[in-house]
């Protein structure tokens, strides 16, 4: 499923799309795709608020099976459970690489921006970029966690949340659900703020504490947050809920203008923190981390070719869980 111009989602601008069959180059792996998550990020790039490079294939949390490998690949092999997330590469030399947080590379390349992604039968990756699935899930299990899960596991870290404490989570979409079977783990209350009533449930399924809209108070201080809808007044929102000397972590590739608040909101030491893609080492942690909770996706699956009603559905909030395509 192809995008060859960025349309808003309503006009169903992925096609139907017959390529050229790849063949692995030095350094990549080929992988037959058997799931994909469709992610909010996909929908900013079809609707072209994130730019891409065009035409291009979406689509970031592939999981499949090796089928191929090029010239000085090592460590996989054919048949091997694997799966590739959002970077798909990065320079490797800048000081941000050097550093540890290759996550802000300026060079860095994307999984269905830069480079066709997993909205496909095949998909060809660089090696050092391709993940190992944790034993026992299968590739439908597995597609959530390869960026709303990753993605959700930083945010939780970059909030500085302790195991513990009280965590406020503002959207409650693939990344939250995700996220907040990592918080129960560590032993943290969960409040879910959140405008659609069927997301509210699913919190207090998955063991919130307190569920209810941005505006309502849970009548305690958090002692930090997560933003993961793409709206700019939920970072006020969350700021009123959070106790002196907590942070708001801003999980959103895009976003919708944070209206301005009053001082008295960010006094007390309180922090506010952009989340700016992920590390390897925060892939590895938490796909180690989801084996041994373990953290299971709810998904609603649909096959590749309604790739464009799923984004709709993702764009109306009417998921519950993760949307994943069939292969």
């Amino acid at each position: 499923m192809r995008l060859e111009r960025a349309a808003p989602a309503e006009t169903r601008p992925l096609v139907v799309a017959e390529l050229p069959a790849r063949v692995p180059g030095p350094g990549e792996v080929s992988m037959a795709v058997e799931a994909c998550g469709v992610c909010r990020t996909d929908l900013h790039l079809v609707e072209g608020e994130v730019a891409a490079r065009l035409p291009v294939v979406p689509g970031h949390q592939a999981a499949g099976r090796v089928v191929a490998l090029g010239p000085g690949v090592a460590g996989f092999a054919v048949g091997d459970a694997v799966g590739v997330g959002w970077i798909a590469s990065t320079c490797g030399v800048c000081e941000y690489c050097r550093s540890g947080r290759e996550n802000l590379c300026p060079r860095a390349t994307f999984t269905g921006r830069d480079r066709d992604g997993g909205y496909a039968e095949r998909l060809i990756a660089d090696a050092r970029w391709v993940y190992r699935l944790p034993p026992g899930f299968t590739a439908r299990d597995a597609a959530p966690l390869l960026c709303a899960g990753v993605i959700g596991y930083r945010s939780l870290r970059l909030s500085g949340i302790q195991p513990g404490g009280r965590l406020g989570l503002f959207g409650f979409g693939a990344s939250a659900h995700l996220a907040i079977q990592v918080a129960l783990h560590w032993n943290c209350p969960v409040y879910a703020f959140t405008r659609e009533e069927h997301h509210r449930r699913l919190a207090l399924e998955m063991g919130a504490a307190w569920s209810g809209a941005a505006d309502a108070d849970p009548g305690v201080a958090l002692d930090a947050a997560v933003t993961f809808a793409p709206a700019g007044e939920l970072v006020p929102a969350a700021l009123s809920r959070v106790a002196p000397g907590g942070t708001v972590a801003v999980n959103a590739i895009h976003m919708s203008p944070i209206p301005s608040f009053d001082y008295t909101l960010l006094y007390g030491e309180r922090v506010v923190r952009s989340v700016m893609n992920f590390t390897r080492r925060d892939a590895e942690e938490f796909l180690a981390l989801s084996a041994a909770i373990p953290v299971r996706a709810r998904t609603e699956e649909l096959p590749l070719e309604s790739a464009n009603e799923a984004l709709l559905m993702v764009k109306r909030g009417e998921v519950r869980g993760a949307a994943v395509l069939r292969l």
